[in-house]
């Protein structure tokens, strides 16, 4: 079913008219840890690397509408955890709406709220 929706995501953005973006210096993230129900914001600039718990984010790129920096914001997003091959998330995160490429994880979620423009 993920799967499924990524597709289609993926479709209608080559078949939308693209809207011109600008990059942010960085993002501002979300995490809630499901254990103890706790939410932290995080401040990473891009290709900085942020850690929460285990877990290590590397922001590669942080867009926004041009002209609109409090507009839906997407971001590139590398996530690794200490002690585990591989990463847990690699891809675009989109802040309008998170479900869509979410991070799958047992005990943290994370999402994207915006894009640092200055």
């Amino acid at each position: 079913m993920r799967r499924a929706l990524v597709l289609m995501a993926a479709l209608f953005a080559t078949t939308a008219v693209a809207e011109p973006t600008s990059n942010g210096t960085g993002a501002i993230l979300r995490a809630l840890d499901k254990t103890s129900g706790t939410t932290v914001d995080i401040s990473i600039s891009s290709g900085q690397v942020a850690a929460i718990g285990r877990l290590q984010i590397v922001l590669n790129e942080c867009r926004y509408p041009k002209g609109n920096p409090s507009g839906d914001a997407y971001a590139s997003l590398e996530v690794s955890e200490t002690g585990r091959a591989g990463t847990v998330f690699t891809g675009w995160m989109i802040a309008s709406a998170p479900a869509l490429n979410a991070m799958e994880h047992s005990r943290y979620d994370i999402w994207v709220m915006r894009c640092i423009t200055s």
